[in-house]
């Protein structure tokens, strides 16, 4: 973990440095650019993971109800940024119906149908998990049940509202259509470029009912505005990249509810981890050279 001064003068300037293309395109009606303050986590909007996010109560209930102890961890945030999304958007209730993509192990296939919700959740298949390591890094689910060994829903409740299959983000299976929301937590990011990634965004649009909710996390570039991580096993989004991804989404017809890119001034916001990553705190952390965080993007598909 270290302090990093320019990442400080980042987070105060962001705002100011894009205000006047935010403004120009913003005023056009297309989406809307928050510009002020940090975001909430009881009212989210596609929004940067910041520190004073861990200290809401609702942050702590999701917390007990994923059966996660408390950590200021950005994959936590995004387990329970989804989950406050999803409740907010009136999406947790038994009838809905839910897919989600790169799942692993997470916790929330387990979550949503202990709120009655369906789920379709999709990992890519073994051979390809076992050649990018996510087999033998315990990051990936060969059995439905491992999904609900936190014992988060009640074992007879998740044999009948879950199932598990295998899909390729990059290759939708064009009849998984029809579901209430979809979600994906940093998976899009290791789909081999930045352009493959956001076209899974695109596509995934496709398998929501009108009016549905997407949710999904990446990583979003601290650090510089051009250059990144444009291809390889991880890639990392810049501000250009997201908010040329909304504006094309709004073209299309879809409602990108609102950017807000403030990076917060928290005392943790302005470390980062390094590898081998301690894990606490780690809201900001480098990758290769650099700094990072998580973004949630909210897109919901016209009625």
């Amino acid at each position: 973990m270290k302090l990093f001064s320019k990442l400080t003068l980042f987070a105060m300037t962001l705002n100011s440095l894009l205000l006047a293309p935010i403004q120009s395109r913003a005023e056009l009606g297309e989406f809307r650019v928050i510009l002020g303050p940090e975001p909430t986590f009881e009212q989210p909007v596609s929004q940067l993971a910041t520190e004073n996010q861990f200290y809401s109560p609702k942050f702590q209930f999701w917390c007990s109800q994923l059966h996660e102890p408390f950590a200021f961890h950005r994959k936590l945030w995004e387990y329970c940024y989804v989950s406050q999304v999803l409740e907010y958007f009136d999406m947790l209730k038994p009838g809905k119906s839910a897919l989600g993509f790169g799942v692993g192990l997470e916790p929330l296939p387990a979550l949503f149908a202990s709120y009655g919700v369906r789920v379709m959740a999709t990992d890519q298949d073994f051979k390809h998990a076992q050649n990018q390591g996510w087999a033998s890094t315990a990051q990936y689910a060969t059995e439905k049940n491992t999904l609900n060994s936190r014992n988060i829903c009640d074992p007879y409740q998740f044999a009948q509202l879950v199932d598990l299959q295998t899909a390729d983000m990059n290759h939708i299976d064009p009849n998984l259509t029809g579901y209430d929301f979809v979600w994906s937590c940093c998976s899009l990011e290791h789909l081999g470029n930045l352009e493959t990634g956001l076209e899974f965004i695109k596509n995934s649009l496709k398998c929501l009912k009108p009016g549905g909710i997407a949710v999904h996390t990446t990583e979003f570039n601290l650090s510089s505005y051009d250059d990144t991580l444009n291809s390889g096993i991880v890639v990392i989004y810049r501000y250009q990249d997201i908010f040329r991804l909304a504006k094309e989404l709004t073209q299309m017809g879809y409602e990108v509810i609102d950017l807000n890119l403030n990076n917060g001034l928290g005392a943790l916001d302005t470390y980062y981890d390094l590898p081998p990553y301690k894990q606490d705190p780690h809201i900001k952390l480098q990758i290769n050279k650099f700094i990072c965080t998580s973004i949630g993007i909210i897109v919901r598909k016209p009625l």
